[in-house]
Protein backbone atom coordinates (compact mmCIF):
# COMPACT_ATOMS: atom_id res chain seq x y z
CA UNK A 1 0.00 0.00 0.00
CA UNK A 2 1.26 3.46 -0.94
CA UNK A 3 0.47 5.74 1.97
CA UNK A 4 -0.62 9.33 1.40
CA UNK A 5 1.65 11.85 3.11
CA UNK A 6 -0.48 14.14 5.28
CA UNK A 7 0.44 17.50 6.73
CA UNK A 8 -1.65 18.57 9.73
CA UNK A 9 -2.18 22.23 10.65
CA UNK A 10 -2.98 22.97 14.30
CA UNK A 11 -3.37 25.93 16.63
CA UNK A 12 -4.06 24.36 20.03
CA UNK A 13 -3.86 21.25 22.14
CA UNK A 14 -4.11 18.82 19.21
CA UNK A 15 -6.67 16.25 20.40
CA UNK A 16 -7.82 15.53 16.84
CA UNK A 17 -4.19 15.32 15.79
CA UNK A 18 -3.71 12.68 18.48
CA UNK A 19 -6.68 10.73 17.12
CA UNK A 20 -5.16 10.80 13.64
CA UNK A 21 -1.79 9.73 15.04
CA UNK A 22 -3.40 6.84 16.92
CA UNK A 23 -5.15 5.61 13.76
CA UNK A 24 -1.87 5.04 11.91
CA UNK A 25 -0.72 1.49 11.40
CA UNK A 26 0.33 -1.05 8.76
CA UNK A 27 -3.05 -0.98 7.00
CA UNK A 28 -3.77 2.73 7.39
CA UNK A 29 -3.65 4.51 3.98
CA UNK A 30 -2.12 7.70 5.38
CA UNK A 31 0.87 8.77 7.42
CA UNK A 32 1.30 12.05 9.29
CA UNK A 33 4.49 13.44 7.77
CA UNK A 34 4.60 16.91 9.33
CA UNK A 35 2.65 19.03 11.82
CA UNK A 36 2.65 22.81 11.46
CA UNK A 37 1.28 25.23 14.07
CA UNK A 38 0.65 28.95 13.79
CA UNK A 39 1.55 29.38 17.47
CA UNK A 40 4.91 28.25 18.89
CA UNK A 41 3.32 27.00 22.13
CA UNK A 42 0.55 24.94 20.49
CA UNK A 43 0.19 21.63 22.29
CA UNK A 44 -0.08 19.78 19.01
CA UNK A 45 3.60 20.40 18.34
CA UNK A 46 4.60 18.38 21.38
CA UNK A 47 2.23 15.57 20.39
CA UNK A 48 4.03 15.39 17.05
CA UNK A 49 7.49 15.45 18.62
CA UNK A 50 6.54 12.71 21.08
CA UNK A 51 5.49 10.57 18.11
CA UNK A 52 8.71 11.26 16.21
CA UNK A 53 6.94 13.42 13.60
CA UNK A 54 8.48 16.65 12.36
CA UNK A 55 6.90 19.66 14.10
CA UNK A 56 7.21 23.21 12.78
CA UNK A 57 6.00 26.50 14.25
CA UNK A 58 5.26 29.29 11.76
CA UNK A 59 3.98 32.14 13.92
CA UNK A 60 1.32 34.13 12.07
CA UNK A 61 1.72 37.24 14.23
CA UNK A 62 4.86 38.71 12.61
CA UNK A 63 3.02 38.73 9.28
CA UNK A 64 0.34 41.10 10.61
CA UNK A 65 -2.59 41.31 8.18
CA UNK A 66 -0.64 39.78 5.30
CA UNK A 67 -2.35 36.40 5.34
CA UNK A 68 -0.97 35.47 1.93
CA UNK A 69 2.65 35.87 3.04
CA UNK A 70 2.00 33.73 6.13
CA UNK A 71 0.29 31.04 4.06
CA UNK A 72 3.06 31.02 1.48
CA UNK A 73 5.46 30.02 4.26
CA UNK A 74 3.18 27.12 5.16
CA UNK A 75 2.71 26.19 1.52
CA UNK A 76 6.46 26.10 0.94
CA UNK A 77 7.02 23.90 4.00
CA UNK A 78 4.34 21.45 2.86
CA UNK A 79 5.63 21.24 -0.70
CA UNK A 80 9.24 20.79 0.47
CA UNK A 81 8.05 17.65 2.27
CA UNK A 82 6.06 16.23 -0.67
CA UNK A 83 2.74 16.42 1.18
CA UNK A 84 -0.21 14.86 -0.64
CA UNK A 85 -3.07 16.11 1.53
CA UNK A 86 -3.51 18.76 4.23
CA UNK A 87 -5.73 18.18 7.28
CA UNK A 88 -6.85 21.08 9.46
CA UNK A 89 -7.16 19.98 13.09
CA UNK A 90 -8.21 22.95 15.19
CA UNK A 91 -6.36 25.41 12.96
CA UNK A 92 -7.87 28.73 14.03
CA UNK A 93 -7.07 30.81 10.98
CA UNK A 94 -9.37 31.57 8.07
CA UNK A 95 -7.47 30.56 4.96
CA UNK A 96 -7.21 32.89 1.99
CA UNK A 97 -8.10 32.13 -1.61
CA UNK A 98 -4.40 31.60 -2.33
CA UNK A 99 -4.03 28.62 0.00
CA UNK A 100 -7.44 27.10 -0.71
CA UNK A 101 -6.77 27.24 -4.45
CA UNK A 102 -3.24 25.91 -4.09
CA UNK A 103 -4.52 22.85 -2.20
CA UNK A 104 -7.91 22.44 -3.88
CA UNK A 105 -9.33 18.94 -3.41
CA UNK A 106 -6.40 18.15 -1.12
CA UNK A 107 -7.52 20.17 1.93
CA UNK A 108 -9.89 18.81 4.59
CA UNK A 109 -11.27 20.17 7.86
CA UNK A 110 -13.31 18.95 10.80
CA UNK A 111 -16.03 21.25 12.13
CA UNK A 112 -18.03 20.82 15.37
CA UNK A 113 -21.56 20.89 13.94
CA UNK A 114 -23.73 19.03 11.49
CA UNK A 115 -23.12 21.30 8.54
CA UNK A 116 -24.70 23.22 6.94
CA UNK A 117 -26.08 24.03 10.40
CA UNK A 118 -23.97 26.33 12.58
CA UNK A 119 -20.93 27.20 10.48
CA UNK A 120 -18.31 29.36 12.16
CA UNK A 121 -17.72 29.72 15.90
CA UNK A 122 -19.64 28.97 19.13
CA UNK A 123 -21.44 26.03 17.56
CA UNK A 124 -22.42 24.27 20.79
CA UNK A 125 -24.00 27.31 22.41
CA UNK A 126 -25.81 28.11 19.17
CA UNK A 127 -27.14 24.56 18.88
CA UNK A 128 -28.52 24.73 22.42
CA UNK A 129 -30.05 28.16 21.82
CA UNK A 130 -31.75 26.85 18.69
CA UNK A 131 -33.26 23.89 20.55
CA UNK A 132 -31.45 21.30 18.43
CA UNK A 133 -32.14 17.68 19.31
CA UNK A 134 -29.11 16.39 17.42
CA UNK A 135 -25.70 17.97 17.16
CA UNK A 136 -22.39 16.60 15.98
CA UNK A 137 -19.44 17.12 13.68
CA UNK A 138 -18.60 17.15 9.99
CA UNK A 139 -15.48 16.45 7.96
CA UNK A 140 -15.53 18.44 4.73
CA UNK A 141 -13.41 19.60 1.83
CA UNK A 142 -12.25 23.16 2.32
CA UNK A 143 -13.43 25.78 -0.18
CA UNK A 144 -13.25 29.56 -0.07
CA UNK A 145 -16.45 29.91 1.96
CA UNK A 146 -16.34 29.35 5.72
CA UNK A 147 -17.37 25.72 6.38
CA UNK A 148 -19.17 25.50 3.03
CA UNK A 149 -17.21 22.75 1.25
CA UNK A 150 -18.63 19.34 0.24
CA UNK A 151 -19.16 17.03 3.20
CA UNK A 152 -17.13 13.82 3.43
CA UNK A 153 -18.73 12.39 6.58
CA UNK A 154 -20.72 13.36 9.64
CA UNK A 155 -21.32 11.99 13.12
CA UNK A 156 -24.31 12.94 15.27
CA UNK A 157 -24.73 12.95 19.04
CA UNK A 158 -27.93 13.57 21.03
CA UNK A 159 -28.52 16.87 22.79
CA UNK A 160 -29.52 16.06 26.38
CA UNK A 161 -31.99 18.14 28.42
CA UNK A 162 -29.35 19.25 30.94
CA UNK A 163 -26.58 19.93 28.44
CA UNK A 164 -24.35 22.96 28.70
CA UNK A 165 -22.09 24.13 25.87
CA UNK A 166 -19.20 22.46 27.70
CA UNK A 167 -20.88 19.07 28.19
CA UNK A 168 -22.14 19.04 24.62
CA UNK A 169 -18.68 19.98 23.34
CA UNK A 170 -17.17 17.03 25.19
CA UNK A 171 -19.63 14.59 23.61
CA UNK A 172 -19.02 16.03 20.15
CA UNK A 173 -15.25 15.86 20.62
CA UNK A 174 -15.47 12.12 21.28
CA UNK A 175 -17.34 11.75 17.98
CA UNK A 176 -14.71 13.86 16.20
CA UNK A 177 -11.97 11.51 17.32
CA UNK A 178 -13.77 8.61 15.62
CA UNK A 179 -14.95 10.44 12.53
CA UNK A 180 -11.79 12.25 11.43
CA UNK A 181 -9.51 9.19 11.07
CA UNK A 182 -12.26 7.29 9.25
CA UNK A 183 -12.86 10.11 6.78
CA UNK A 184 -9.15 10.73 6.25
CA UNK A 185 -8.68 7.05 5.46
CA UNK A 186 -11.62 7.27 3.08
CA UNK A 187 -10.23 10.18 1.05
CA UNK A 188 -6.73 8.69 1.05
CA UNK A 189 -8.05 5.65 -0.78
CA UNK A 190 -7.93 2.95 1.87
CA UNK A 191 -7.55 -0.54 0.41
CA UNK A 192 -8.59 -3.94 1.65
CA UNK A 193 -10.35 -4.56 4.95
CA UNK A 194 -9.04 -1.40 6.59
CA UNK A 195 -10.29 0.79 3.76
CA UNK A 196 -13.66 -0.95 3.66
CA UNK A 197 -14.06 -0.45 7.41
CA UNK A 198 -13.26 3.24 7.04
CA UNK A 199 -15.82 3.62 4.25
CA UNK A 200 -18.50 1.79 6.24
CA UNK A 201 -17.82 3.90 9.32
CA UNK A 202 -18.06 7.18 7.43
CA UNK A 203 -21.30 6.16 5.72
CA UNK A 204 -22.82 4.90 8.97
CA UNK A 205 -21.99 8.12 10.77
CA UNK A 206 -23.37 10.15 7.89
CA UNK A 207 -26.67 8.25 8.12
CA UNK A 208 -27.21 9.74 11.57
CA UNK A 209 -27.08 13.30 10.34
CA UNK A 210 -30.50 15.05 10.17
Amino acid sequence: MTKQRVGVLVSGRGSNLQALMDAQGPFCPFEIAVVIANLPDAGGLQIARDAGVEAIAIDHRPFGKDRSAFEREIDAALRARSIDLVALAGFMRVLSAFFVTAWAQRLVNIHPSLLPAFPGLDTHARALAAGAKLHGCSVHWVTEGVDTGPIIGQAAVPVLPDDTPESLAGRVLQAEHLLYPACLALVCGGEGAAGAAARDTALFMNAWAP
